[in-house]
């Protein structure tokens, strides 16, 4: 038996010892690379140099590969805990040839991999090739001596449509693309299926183990292939699958890995029961929650964020079905650690982060998960039928935050469907209430989609003669403009900046010989490259093919810079103090202020926050020259130059650095040298979404500016509190205190009256077939009045069932009380949830006590009218 370690050792070694540069898993977030949601494959971070667009020093390489799929087109997370191989996280084993060895060494390492450092046993395994690949075919049978009763070529299904399983592989519709031979293990005839390419292949006996891709071609749109002139080799062979087969299981999730997850889970969850399918759920996705948090995603409701948060609280379901109803999933991480932090150091650099994240998305999810089972559990103890209607569905997702996919996850367990085309109807229901309650409208420019380029001369100049290209006015062309018109005039070069990157445009004035001034208002891109300045014609006329002086205001172009510059070492400053999951994921920087949006599971404390402002402004003072590089991708990433996740960048891009602090990829426009900005000073920090906070901040004059009003607004204070600035604290505390002291004065006064009403009030009771009934409302009382007087009467009355109510305003807040003796018959919380629906609120408690409140006072007496027939009602129950 080999542990997993010892097989991800065994293979790197392999394949290091036959000359492949042996390369560290790359994040489950691919750089540069927006088309995919996560690293799904070992190739992800090789893409690149396969398409021959990135130039590695080594022609053959081997890497054992974090991947997920769990969003997106390779989604696997509704079968995790249903199969014994499906996954959210796995690590694909692979080795890759860039144009150097092709089919015959790629065949050989696998099959010398597997029989000889391995010691499988050749009749063990099951090979397959494309059927039109005689050079694999020979390969195989004749050279390494396969015997053809395991043997089997697999082609097109029918219709002619290739299909990943038909072992013909592509990148995309259009691309490099090539035939495929799969390596299978047979578990024996004692479990059922048939071999690959048989109408039986869909069992579990023959398992496929690995995969080697052959990229021989390079398919047009018209879907012609043309040999490539330096063919490659992909292989992918899952970690799991292996240790399966080495360690003579037949499920993954009793190799050693998951075998000590779910033992750990079965602790923290208090299940015995280790073969409980929700143990393997909670074991697997504790995988893909903790490095999708190592490699910087952050729960959110958006894109990756949102998966991770559909990860966490599938699992915490799991959980909860087997009776866990505090946090625990976080508890998971140090066991992870045990079994995984030795191969990958990084989970063992950020458990604290981890475990943090985790636990706070659990108490986050806590309540809405135990309200949404309760709701779920009635409606399905009440169904007719096997489906789960759409309202319902909405109604969990809209009132409650229950996820519509926890939904359906439950409703699959049951062998129930959801009504989802009643769901969506709901949906756009709520969507015209929302488009109906609207009372403004959004008034945009029209972007007019040009192709083409105008050449941008800002970074060297505020000032440039260009000629006018283009006019529009409402997305229309035309061929001129006349005084006092708006429109979008698109010059050939230009020293405007187009709003990109979260720096909005620049703001100038476009002239010419003979008065005339276009006033530039905006400048955006339209289409690709080509920009558009947004404005007014003030004077004169412009037609195209004038020539014309463009100039960028500079006081704001100078303004937003400063702006520009701080949000780097703000970001900088923010990964130092607070750890590197911290990400941008938002920016607005203008002449007024700047704006950064970034990844964080928790508010930035007032000392947190005071150390990143007194980092940026270390940095401002030491002056460092701001340096700018146009370098290829690679050598950038090599440089540390911080990117984007998501974002697509050419394959020459620009790297800003400022000193040793800040080196980021940014095509902006930046002051000369750090000290330029002055000084920046920070001046609000909260949160807009979960896990995503936002500073904003002022710099230069602006800082200046807003520090001098806020010294304005302190010595107006001390003028109020006739004190000096000296003592402005201590006159802030002390009035406070006699405001607590008043406060509690007044408490004790209106408890008093309460009692004193309380005493009047129980002489009104009324007599409802031997119980008293008692329902008023007490004037000027708070809820807490109102819980004392319950007391008091439930004393005087004896049995009992009393509705008390106060008006505030607008707001009704009601108090219900029923008295131990009559509990078994009626239910405070039933009467108080009769009374609020009456004045439109809504409310709950303990068969004794319960509370509610309303929005319509108008409505109370009518209300109040009903607790003698409600008690009558139940008085023989």
């Amino acid at each position: 038996m080999k542990s997993s370690a010892d097989i991800r050792k065994a293979f790197l070694d392999y394949f290091a010892q036959n000359g492949h540069e042996v390369v560290a898993s790359s994040p489950l977030v691919p750089l540069n690379d927006p088309t995919l949601l996560f690293t799904n494959a070992g190739m992800v971070q090789f893409k690149d140099a396969f398409l021959g667009r990135d130039k590695r020093s080594y022609l053959r390489a081997a890497s054992s590969q974090r991947c997920v799929r769990a969003g997106g087109k390779h989604n696997d997370l509704e079968n995790v805990g249903y199969t014994a191989r499906h996954h959210t996280f796995f690590e694909m084993l692979g080795n890759f040839s860039f144009g150097d060895y092709f089919k015959r060494e790629a065949i050989s390492y696998a099959w010398e991999f597997l029989t000889r450092t391995l010691g499988l046993p050749a009749e063990k395994l099951w090979v397959t090739v494309y059927q039109e690949d005689d050079e694999a075919a020979d390969i195989w049978l004749k050279e390494i001596g396969v015997s053809e009763a395991r043997f089997t070529r697999i082609g097109d299904k029918p219709g002619g449509k290739r299909h990943e399983s038909d072992n013909f592989w592509s990148m995309g519709d259009t691309g490099p693309c090539g035939p495929c031979s799969e390596i299978f293990y047979d578990h024996g005839p004692e479990v059922a299926g048939g071999p690959p390419g048989t109408p039986e292949e869909d069992g579990d006996r023959y398992i496929e183990i690995w995969n080697l891709v052959f990229m021989q071609y390079n398919r047009d749109a018209e879907g012609n292939m043309t040999p490539l002139p330096k063919p490659s080799v992909d292989t992918g062979m899952g970690l799991e699958r292996l240790a399966a087969v080495m360690q003579g299981v037949h499920s993954n999730y009793e190799i050693d890995l998951f075998a000590n997850l779910i033992k750990a889970a079965s602790e923290v969850t208090g299940c015995s029961n280790l073969q409980e399918k929700s143990l393997r759920v909670i074991a697997d996705h504790i995988r893909s929650c903790a490095f999708l948090v190592v490699d910087g995603v952050i729960p959110s409701n958006e894109g990756r964020g949102f998966v991770l948060r559909r990860i966490i609280r599938r699992a915490i379901r799991h959980g909860y079905m087997l009776g866990q109803k505090g946090a625990f999933f976080y508890r998971l991480v140090g066991p992870l650690c045990d079994e995984m932090g030795a191969s990958y150091p990084e989970l063992l650099s950020a458990r604290a982060l981890v475990e943090r994240v985790l636990k706070q998305e659990e108490e986050r999810f806590a309540e809405t998960l135990e309200q949404g089972m309760r709701i779920l559990e009635e409606v399905i103890a009440g169904l007719e039928g096997k489906q789960i209607p759409g309202e319902t569905v909405f109604k969990l997702y809209d009132t409650y935050g229950f996820p519509v996919d926890l939904t359906a996850d439950i409703a699959r367990e049951r062998d129930l469907s959801l009504d989802m085309e009643g769901f969506q109807r709901e949906m756009e229901a709520q969507r015209e209430r929302a488009r109906a309650a609207s009372q403004f409208g959004v008034n945009q420019e029209v972007s007019v989609g040009l192709e083409g380029e105008t050449e941008f001369v800002g970074y060297e100049c505020l000032e440039a003669n260009a000629t006018v290209v283009a006019l529009y006015r409402d997305g229309e062309s035309l061929d001129s403009l006349a005084e006092g018109e708006t429109g979008l005039v698109v010059l050939d070069r230009t020293p405007f900046y187009a709003e990109s990157g979260g720096q909005a445009g620049d703001k100038g004035v476009i002239s010419a010989k003979g008065g005339m001034l276009f006033e530039v208002e905006d400048t955006r891109k339209q289409g690709g490259d080509v920009f558009g300045h947004i404005g007014k014609l003030e004077e004169g006329s412009l037609a195209v093919g004038d020539p014309v002086t463009a100039e960028v205001n500079a006081f704001t172009r100078q303004a937003t810079a400063l702006n520009h510059s701080a949000t780097h070492l703000l970001h900088a400053a923010l990964r130092e103090v607070l750890g590197d999951h911290v990400a941008q994921k938002g920016s607005l920087v203008d002449d007024e202020r700047l704006r950064f949006d970034f990844s964080q599971f928790e508010p930035v404390s007032r000392e947190q926050l005071q150390r990143v402002e007194q980092r940026v402004n270390e940095q401002i003072r030491q002056n460092h020259m701001v340096e700018t590089r146009i370098m290829s991708l690679e050598d950038a990433r090599s440089s540390g130059a911080m990117a984007l996740f998501g974002e697509k960048y050419d394959e020459q891009v620009r790297v800003l650095r400022m000193g040793d602090f800040s080196t980021e990829l940014c095509g902006g426009t930046h002051v000369k040298a750090v000290g330029d900005i002055g000084l920046c000073k920070i001046i609000v920090e909260t949160g807009i979404a979960a896990g995503v906070r936002r500073i904003e901040a002022v710099t230069g004059q602006r800082a200046i500016e807003w520090m001098e009003a806020d010294e304005e607004r302190v010595l107006r204070t001390v003028a109020l509190l006739k004190g000096s600035r000296d003592d402005l604290e201590e006159k802030v505390m002390q009035l406070l205190e006699r405001n607590r002291k008043l406060e509690k004065e007044l408490e004790q006064l209106k408890g008093k009256l309460a009692s004193a009403a309380g005493s009047d009030l129980a002489s009104s009771a009324e007599d409802v077939a031997g119980i008293k009934v008692l329902a008023a409302t007490l004037e000027g009382a708070d809820s807490k009045s109102l819980r004392e007087t319950m007391d008091q009467l439930k004393n005087k009355l004896g049995s009992a069932v009393i509705l008390l109510a106060a008006i505030n305003g607008d707001k009704v807040a009601l108090v219900a009380g029923v008295t131990k003796d009559l509990t078994g018959r009626m239910k405070a919380g039933d009467l108080v949830k009769l009374v609020a629906e009456k004045i439109g609120g809504r409310g709950g408690g303990r068969p004794d006590m319960a509370q509610a409140g309303g929005n319509d006072p108008s409505a109370l007496p009518q209300a109040l009218a009903l607790v003698s027939g409600w008690v009558e009602a139940h008085a023989g129950d």
